[in-house]
C-alpha cells in the first residue's frame, strides 16, 4: 500500500484516483456480443452459456421444480438468516414510500404527482467467485414493494445447469417473476432486447464485472435504462487514535476481499494509528482463504494521514467513496460533514458487512466516484413520478396572460394561441 504523510490539497486528486485498467477492446468485444443475441435471441444465448459457463442448457427458464427443490434443500440456517435480511430490508424500503400533495400554485391552478412503478424490471446477480445471494434480495425487495408487476432475474448458472439454491430461495423470499439462467453480457441482451424466452425489461439492475458494466453502459444508450454507472467496489474507513485497531483492518479487508480490483482507503489524523492498523493487516490478511486475491487488491489500496478533521473530511468528500466507515470517538460530528458516499457507516459496532447483507439499507451503490451525482438503489428507482395538472376557469383566466408573454418572448406563437382561444371564450 501506498502511504501518504500531510499531502498539500494539490496531491489530492491523484490520490483519490481509482485504480485504472486497460479495457481498449473491451467496448468492440461487448458490443459485437451484444449484436449476436439481438438478432439470434435463445439459439445464441444457449450457446455463449456453453461458451463461458459451460453449461449445456435445454431451458433458460428456472422452473417452479427447482424452485421447489431450493426450498426443501436450503441450509435451515442460512434460510433464516436470509428471511431475518428479507424482513429488515422490507421495512427500510416501506419506511420510503411518500404521498405526493396536491397544490395550488395559483388561483385555480393544481399540480400534482403520481408514483407509478416500472412495468418491467431486470435483475443482474453475479455468480463469478461466490454466489450473492444479498444482491437478490437488494434489488429485489424494493421492486416487489414498488409494485413492478414484472420482476425478471437473470444469473449464472453452474457447469450442471443449476442456480444455487440459496439464490433460488431469496428470488422466490424477495418476489422475484422469473429467473433465467444467463450470465454476463448475455444477460444484460438478453433483457435489454428479449427474446423468445426472456422479456424485455424497461430498466436493468445490478452489478456485474467489467464486460456486465460495459454492455449496461451500451444497451442504456438506446434501447434501457440502468439503475447507475458502476465500477468496482471500495471503501474508505476514517479513523483515529482511538480507534480499534482490528476493526478497522477488518473493515478494510472485508472489502479488498471483494476483487483484485476492489480498492479501500484509510483516512486518519493519527499516523500512530496508521502504523498499528498495518500490522493488524497483514496478521489478519494471512488468515484469510482469499488472501491472495485480496492482496492484488492492497496493493493499489492507501493509507493518507491528514493534519487535522476539515482536510479529514474534505478529501473524504473528494473521494466520495461507495461506502464510508466513520470509526472515530467524534464520528456523529464528523457524519456531519458528509456530502458525498454511497452509504455510511457509523461508530466502532457499525462494520460495513452489516450493510452488505441485513441491517436494512440497500447494498447496490455508486462507486468510482459517482457518489457525488448518484444514489444508492432505494424505493424511487423503480418508480415514476409522473405529474399531472387541472385548469379551472378562474386559473386559465389568471394564468393565460402570464403564459401568452411568455410564449410571445420566445417566438412560440401557436403556444400563445392555445391559450387566447380559450380565454376569448
Amino acid at each position: 500500500m501506498t502511504k501518504y504523510l500531510y499531502p498539500e490539497r494539490s496531491q489530492w486528486a491523484d490520490i483519490v484516483k481509482r485504480p485504472t485498467f486497460d479495457n481498449s477492446q473491451l467496448r468492440d468485444l461487448v458490443s459485437d456480443l451484444l449484436t449476436q443475441i439481438r438478432e439470434g435471441g435463445d439459439l445464441v444465448l444457449k450457446a455463449l452459456e456453453e461458451k463461458f459457463d459451460h453449461a449445456q442448457l435445454d431451458n433458460l427458464q428456472v422452473s417452479e421444480a427447482e424452485f421447489e427443490e431450493a426450498r426443501k434443500n436450503i441450509d435451515p440456517a442460512l434460510a433464516e438468516a436470509i428471511d431475518h435480511a428479507e424482513s429488515n430490508i422490507a421495512k427500510f424500503h416501506m419506511s420510503q414510500h411518500h404521498t405526493s400533495q396536491k397544490v395550488e400554485t395559483t388561483p385555480g391552478v393544481f399540480c400534482w404527482q403520481k408514483a407509478v412503478p416500472i412495468d418491467k424490471v431486470g435483475l443482474y446477480v453475479p455468480g463469478g467467485t461466490a454466489p450473492l445471494f444479498s444482491t437478490v434480495l437488494m434489488l429485489a425487495i424494493p421492486a416487489r414493494i414498488a409494485g413492478c408487476p414484472e420482476i425478471v432475474l437473470c444469473t449464472p448458472p453452474s457447469k450442471d445447469g443449476t442456480v444455487n439454491r440459496a439464490i433460488l430461495y431469496a428470488a422466490w423470499k424477495a418476489g422475484v417473476t422469473k429467473v433465467f439462467k444467463v450470465g454476463g453480457v448475455q444477460a444484460i441482451g438478453a433483457m435489454a432486447y428479449g427474446s423468445e424466452s426472456v422479456p424485455k425489461v424497461y430498466k436493468i439492475f445490478g452489478p456485474g464485472n467489467q464486460y456486465v458494466q460495459m454492455a449496461k453502459q451500451l444497451v442504456s444508450l438506446k434501447d434501457v435504462a440502468i439503475d447507475m454507472p458502476a465500477g468496482p467496489s471500495e471503501v474508505a474507513v476514517v479513523a483515529d487514535g482511538e480507534s480499534n485497531p482490528a476493526y478497522v483492518a477488518s473493515d478494510f479487508l472485508s472489502q479488498a476481499e471483494h476483487g483484485a480490483d476492489s480498492q479501500a482507503m484509510l483516512f486518519t489524523t493519527d499516523d500512530a494509528f496508521a502504523q498499528r492498523f498495518e500490522l493488524e493487516m497483514e496478521s489478519q490478511l494471512a488468515k484469510l482463504k482469499r488472501q491472495e486475491l485480496t492482496r492484488k487488491s492492497i496493493s493499489h489500496s492507501k493509507i493518507v494521514v491528514l493534519r487535522n478533521d476539515e482536510d479529514l473530511m474534505d478529501i473524504v468528500n473528494e473521494y466520495a467513496p461507495e461506502h464510508l466507515i466513520i470509526n472515530t470517538k467524534n464520528y456523529l460530528q464528523l457524519a456531519e460533514r458528509v456530502r458525498n458516499a454511497g452509504s455510511v457507516f457509523l461508530g466502532p459496532y457499525s462494520c460495513e458487512s452489516a450493510g452488505d447483507y441485513a441491517s436494512g439499507t440497500n447494498h447496490t451503490l455508486p462507486t468510482n466516484g459517482y457518489a457525488k451525482a448518484y444514489n444508492g438503489v432505494n424505493l424511487d428507482s423503480y418508480m415514476r413520478k409522473i405529474t399531472f395538472q387541472e385548469l379551472s376557469q378562474e386559473g386559465l383566466r389568471t394564468l393565460g396572460p402570464v403564459i401568452m408573454t411568455m410564449a410571445e418572448n420566445e417566438q412560440l406563437d401557436a403556444h400563445r394561441n392555445a391559450v387566447a382561444v380559450r380565454l376569448k371564450k
